[in-house]
């Protein structure tokens, strides 16, 4: 049983509509696929529908970008409720946060003399929850400025360059427990990527595994063998639930094919107990 739970649709930075991604998962042999949009869960409907057509398992999710010690942390949670009005309140406060940041990144690449407008970057954004940092950098692919997605980043968009620009991000702790309040199963994404590594250590993880982290993701393609090897360690260590997935972004992402890095059934079953059927 083929089992990728964390994959990006067009509702935040994907490029497949949540139809395409689940057809694109069943295509690929996948048993189970999570769709774990950024900060929002507006895709669901249209993928559990997809999903019931082609008899592929749906798991409801999303990645939530979190802060802890001044440092970016995505955080993952499965299955929360999605009326849950303290979640959804926080929700929307980090996209407006995405949101609010738009038009100060655009201002910047002006300055850089890019004629970037807003306008530019709203048309390649299409139904995405809140408009982000992808979308300038597909705005900027669309007008020649740079090749792909990393380009963007690479030169313009990420912490340090020219036109990056900070944002409200939830607290890490705080979300944590309002997953849980919600009914879902918090996870953390690629913990020892980017800037995460350097505020997650082992006493902090063990520590948020005491508030209700029940898992780390730790089958990723930016970990590297001896990285996802102590996490393992770790994981089995905090008795937390050991998963794996691609982070697929379709064609936004380079390398992250569905099913690249799997979860194994019995992790899945402990991390989403009575919520999916795991056969199909």
């Amino acid at each position: 049983m083929l089992i990728d739970l964390h994959t990006h649709s067009r509702r935040s930075d994907g490029t497949d509509s949540p139809t395409e991604l689940v057809e694109n998962a069943a295509r690929a042999g996948l048993d189970v696929v999570a769709l774990t949009d950024h900060d929002a869960m507006t895709g669901w409907g249209e993928a559990q529908t997809a999903a019931d057509r082609v008899g592929i398992t749906l798991v409801k999710g999303l990645e939530i970008s979190c802060r802890y010690r001044y440092k970016g942390v995505h955080l993952l949670g499965y299955e929360p409720d999605p009326t849950d009005p303290s979640l959804l309140a926080e929700l929307e406060r980090v996209l407006r946060g995405r949101q609010d940041r738009l038009p100060k990144t655009i201002a910047k690449l002006q300055d850089l003399d890019i004629p970037i407008t807003e306008a530019d970057v709203l048309a390649v954004s299409g139904d995405a929850a809140a408009t982000g940092r992808p979308h300038v950098a597909d705005a900027l692919i669309a007008m020649g400025v740079v090749g792909n997605r990393d380009e963007a980043f690479e030169r313009y968009l990420m912490p340090g360059r020219p036109a990056y620009v900070d944002r409200y991000a939830a607290h890490l702790e705080e979300m944590i427990r309002l997953l849980i309040d919600a009914g879902g199963r918090p996870v953390i994404a690629h913990p020892w990527t980017r800037q995460s590594r350097s505020v997650l250590t082992e006493e902090v993880i063990a520590d948020l595994a005491v508030l209700g982290l029940v898992g780390l993701e730790v089958d990723h393609n930016d970990h590297d063998a001896g990285t996802r090897t102590r996490l393992r360690e770790i994981a089995r260590e905090l008795d937390l639930v050991v998963t794996g997935s691609s982070d697929y972004h379709g064609t936004g992402k380079v390398g992250y094919d569905l099913g690249v890095n799997t979860t194994v059934p019995d992790q899945a079953v402990r991390l989403l107990e009575d919520r999916i059927t795991l056969n199909r």
